[in-house]
């Protein structure tokens, strides 16, 4: 097992779209013997959505972890002071988030888990997906890649001609960025010339 005995915070936040993507790779971190710990934004534990209800959600991460997903900043604050993760992934990660990030906001459980996590000096893995991240949120991102600790699953457009702003990082990846943060590397190239 690749991950056996490490300590994973996994962060959701709300690109809805993502889900169905983004949920194997936890399965696959658990599946290589990582203690996932799920993290939820306000907005994923109280939407339903098209692509399903907030409440299967919270089930499915029970059901997949073992664990109650974070999704308050009174739970999520104990991660720094207390050491409670290894590593931490954020995926998806909204520009909303993104941003947020990148500007020292701390207003909900998944910028909390961060600000937290990063006062150990320990990895966060960011899996962007944003409609503008070729847009108003270009330079945020650009924060994030010149950030200390912040390592980036490699992204790329996913649909250039009608989303010319839209990035998604390739969820498949998840854990390869995950092996290569915990050794304090950049997985390479960060930028996919291919669609997602």
């Amino acid at each position: 097992m690749l991950l056996e005995g490490v300590r994973v915070g996994f962060a959701i936040t709300g690109s809805f779209c993502t889900f169905s993507k983004v949920i194997p790779q936890i399965e696959v971190l658990v599946k290589e013997g990582a203690d996932v710990v799920p993290i939820i934004s306000e907005s994923v534990d109280k939407f339903d959505t098209r692509f399903g209800t907030a409440e299967d959600l919270k089930k499915k991460l029970i059901q997949i972890t073992g664990k109650k997903p974070i999704n308050s900043i009174v739970e999520a604050e104990p991660i720094g002071p207390k050491g409670l993760l290894d590593i931490l992934v954020i995926a998806p990660c909204t520009g909303n988030t993104i941003a947020k990030i990148a500007n020292a906001i701390t207003d909900g459980p998944v910028t909390m888990a961060c600000k937290a996590h990063l006062r150990n000096m320990r990895p966060v893995v960011v899996a962007v997906s944003t409609n503008d991240g070729l847009g108003a949120n270009a330079k945020n991102i650009g924060t994030l890649l010149n950030m200390k600790n912040i390592y980036m699953v490699p992204f790329g457009q996913d649909d250039p001609i009608k989303k010319c702003t839209s990035l998604v990082a390739d969820f498949d990846q998840i854990l390869f960025a995950v092996q290569n943060a915990l050794q304090s590397i950049q997985m390479q190239p960060v930028l996919i010339g291919k669609n997602i």
